[in-house]
């Protein structure tokens, strides 16, 4: 692991964009590696069999757990309610006030992590296949045009280190391609599981810009970019990242 000198980094570059996405998976350790794998140590595996009992108890009043696999993938989608994409995490808030007529969770909520656990674990192994249509395109565009902008007081879009420097090393950490295809994900710096939503404001710290909160158009938006970005890429949920 190093960083790049000028020439060879223009040139990973051009390559990059022919290259199959990597997974953060791939940039970890050999522990933590074996620590996702297994589904008695993987910390994550708690809020699957959380998730498990909250189903139960009042999702599979109207679904069947058999039929949820592959839903991990559907989301976020076009809403013609609102005309905007709606996460997972504000389907799973639609159906218990409109159909269970119990309140909404909030976004990190252990119960929301727990839900949308479960639910990305049934979808485990299969590929993400997202392409934009007529009616996702300006969100995908949106997101993209995120990925890309400069912010913070340190001036850095997402692709200066998740395109630029992949496999290098920035003080400790090991910078991945900035995929979210194992999330919500066990995080060691967290200490607990965390939604996609949580790490891009953890992001929009480290460059020292204002965050937006989970579940803005924004953060959807860039959620949906990233996932089309990392098309080819298998769900991992619960993955762990460092």
């Amino acid at each position: 692991m190093r960083w790049l000198p000028c020439a060879l980094l223009l040139h990973s570059l051009c390559c990059f964009a022919a290259e199959a996405p990597r997974s953060g998976y791939d940039f970890l350790s050999e522990p933590n590696r074996a620590l996702q794998d297994d589904e008695f140590a993987n910390p994550g595996m708690l809020w699957v069999d959380l998730g498990s009992v909250l189903f139960e108890e009042g999702c599979a009043q109207c679904h069947a757990a058999a039929k949820m696999r592959g839903v991990r993938l559907r989301y976020p989608a076009f809403d013609e309610r609102t005309g905007k994409l709606l996460g997972l995490e504000g389907r799973i808030n639609r159906c218990r006030e409109e159909r269970m007529h119990a309140p909404a969770l909030a976004w990190e909520s252990q119960e929301m992590l727990a839900l949308t656990a479960w639910i990305g674990f049934a979808s485990r192994g299969l590929v993400f296949d997202v392409a934009p249509d007529a009616r996702t395109q300006p969100f995908y565009d949106a997101g993209k045009a995120f990925y890309e902008q400069h912010r913070g007081q340190l001036d850095l879009a997402c692709g200066h280190c998740h395109d630029r420097h992949p496999g290098d090393r920035l003080r400790g950490e090991v910078v991945s391609e900035g995929h979210i295809n194992g999330y919500p994900a066990y995080r060691h710096v967290w200490e607990t599981l965390g939604s996609s939503h949580r790490l891009f404001h953890w992001c929009n710290d480290a460059v020292r810009a204002e965050p937006y909160p989970a579940g803005a158009d924004e953060y959807v938006n860039l959620e949906y970019y990233l996932e089309v970005r990392g098309r080819g890429l298998h769900v991992e949920t619960p993955a762990v990242r460092r």
